[in-house]
């Protein structure tokens, strides 16, 4: 199950990160479990592949060839 994050949203407290692990069919949270704060999930970037400027580009997998379908994706 992944594992999402959400904020405090009360501007009289002081802000509040925390995790939830929850499946990926379940609604978004709008209140603390324990604490019955209201609360929203932080949407993130997600992670990226960083590498040195100058670096060669990592060879794609079937030697060049794209497995996006007869259709194409528009990645080449």
């Amino acid at each position: 199950m992944p594992i999402y994050v959400y904020e405090t949203v009360d501007a009289t407290e002081p802000l509040r990160r925390f995790e939830i692990k929850q499946s990926m069919r379940d609604p978004a949270l709008s209140v603390h479990p324990e604490t019955g704060q209201p609360i929203k999930r932080v949407i993130s970037g997600g992670y990226g592949l960083l590498r040195k400027a100058g670096a060669q580009p990592a060879p794609s997998p079937g030697g060049g060839r794209h497995s996006c379908g007869m259709g194409g994706c528009g990645c080449g």
